[in-house]
């Protein structure tokens, strides 16, 4: 006989009971569970895939909100509001208004796009940044402090940038030594704006910022110019002079002084310096003593066969030297350079000179000597001994003639010249050819225009030789005839005489011009 249950006798199945019942309860908990995670991951992967390369959701740039972005659209955001930045800069009385790129900023958009999307767009990283709030991204700006520093420098008005020295200047029309007042300077000390254009710069935004402008003092004050002026007129009231032979006073004017002496900074750039030049020292002095020195000149004297002298054509005249000109110069230079007074001499020493002896022309001769004349004609081929001494040139004013002697016996000549007309005469005196031209063209345009009547210009006048001032020896092709005077002052000549008194003289040859 079978026992059976109450339950079973009602008919229903069994319900587990137990350790089954509780198993079968867990598997249909987690069958439940992976639904909702299937279902789950696959809303976020696809939640995900919409920031692949964009901005994830919190990310911001300069306060605006970027999630969903592309690194193209950010880098456009952050380049659009970084060149609409201005920058006021007060400078002084004046304001410039300048961009970034004009203060040397520089904005990378790409690389500010480039770091907002920088983030990690793994899955959780996506999901976490949907809880994490806002996450700021600043923009990349470069300051260049050079840049800055130019431009803090270049608001400075170019005429106030620099100080200006004083300086002392000579007025040549009041004869007077005068002060320049010096200026001061404008600079900057661009480190404030330096500090300023990086600090504000990054947020991309307009700010004002001042900078300051400095006096700058000048190196040479004005004080220091009237100082340097006053030195220089305690100098020009010392009397300065020197005496020579003969009672001769060379005084040095204040105008000459003033004339060798300049101002300019000294070494270390900070006061002025008075400086003497002491060239044009010398050179004046040197030319005192040639004035003073008187150069030895032997007389010539004609006579005739007895020796006894028929004319004077020069006389004697001993020379006088200047021995310490050197050592003058040196005591006038000691003097401009301080302010004591001057009183130096010169030495002097007598040059002897002597009296040359030469034959006189045949009809300026005695009437005894022109009874001589047939036996000293009889003489006149046989061989002579070669003449001897100085080379000059015998100029006849009274017989329109030219000579050239060697010592006292003459080698060329007497030859027939024109010399100047009535108002151009050609000057007496002891001189030396001092400039030559084998061809020279003429002309006293300097003086008479073309068209007036004493106006002339001849081409290529051959064997030019001037001796003093603008007289000289030349040839006259367009004259033939001589003998007479005609010429504007020069000594004119047949071109083939000319020619011979180029070849034989020389630079310094001695002329003697006389009546």
């Amino acid at each position: 006989m079978t026992n059976v249950t109450a339950s079973a006798a009602t008919g229903g199945p069994s319900r587990p009971t137990g350790r089954h019942g509780r198993r079968r309860a867990l598997i249909i908990v987690v069958s439940i569970l992976a639904v909702l995670a299937v279902v789950l991951t696959g809303g976020a992967l696809a939640y995900a895939k919409q920031y692949e390369d964009k901005a994830l959701p919190g990310t911001t740039v300069l306060g605006h909100d970027v999630a969903g972005k592309s690194a193209e659209e950010i880098s456009t955001l952050v380049a659009e509001q970084g060149k609409g930045v201005t920058v006021a800069v007060t400078a002084g009385d004046q304001q410039v208004d300048a961009t970034l790129e004009e203060l040397g900023v520089s904005v990378d958009a790409d690389a500010t796009a480039q770091a907002a999307l920088g983030r990690d767009a793994s899955l959780p990283d996506v999901v976490a940044s949907t809880w994490s709030g806002e996450h700021p991204i600043e923009p990349v700006v470069d300051v260049d402090e050079d840049a800055v520093s130019t431009f803090a420098e270049g608001l400075v008005p170019e005429e106030m940038k620099k100080p200006v020295d004083a300086k002392v200047t000579f007025d040549e029309d009041a004869k007077t030594w005068n002060a320049v007042p010096g200026r001061n300077g404008q600079g900057v000390d661009p480190q404030p704006l330096v500090e300023a254009v990086s600090q504000k710069a990054p947020a991309l935004e307009d700010f004002s910022v001042e900078q300051p402008l400095e006096e700058i003092a000048p190196a040479i004050t004005t004080e220091e110019a009237e100082k340097t002026v006053g030195t220089i007129s305690s100098l020009l009231e010392q009397p300065m002079s020197i005496s020579s032979a003969e009672d001769t006073t060379h005084e040095v004017s204040p105008e000459r002084r003033s004339s060798w002496l300049s101002v300019a900074p000294d070494d270390s750039g900070k006061a002025l310096e008075v400086s003497v030049d002491e060239d044009a020292v010398r050179a004046w002095v040197s030319d005192r003593a040639a004035d003073d020195s008187v150069e030895a000149k032997d007389g010539i004297e004609q006579v005739d066969e007895d020796g006894e002298v028929v004319k004077v054509v020069s006389k004697k005249k001993d020379g006088l030297e200047i021995t310490n000109s050197d050592a003058v110069a040196d005591e006038l230079i000691a003097a401009l350079q301080g302010t004591t007074p001057l009183e130096a001499a010169f030495k002097t020493k007598k040059i002897e000179s002597e009296v040359e002896k030469v034959d006189a022309p045949e009809d300026e001769k005695d009437d005894a000597s022109k009874d001589d004349d047939k036996s000293k004609d009889d003489d006149k081929d046989k061989p002579a001994d070669k003449p001897t001494g100085e080379k000059w040139i015998d100029v006849d004013l009274s017989n329109k003639t030219v000579t050239a002697y060697v010592g006292d016996t003459p080698v060329w000549g007497p030859r027939s010249m024109v010399d100047g007309k009535e108002g151009n005469e050609t000057p007496a005196g002891s001189y030396e050819i001092y400039l030559r031209y084998d061809r020279q063209d003429m002309t006293n345009a300097a003086y008479y225009p073309e068209g007036h009547e004493k106006y002339y210009y001849n081409e290529d006048v051959p064997w030019v030789q001037y001796f003093h001032h603008g007289y000289g020896f030349h040839g006259a092709p367009w004259r033939s005839s001589f003998g007479y005077s005609g010429s504007h002052g020069c000594i004119n000549m047949p071109v083939s005489d000319a020619k011979w008194l180029y070849d034989w003289a020389s630079m310094g040859t001695r002329v003697e011009s006389h009546y």
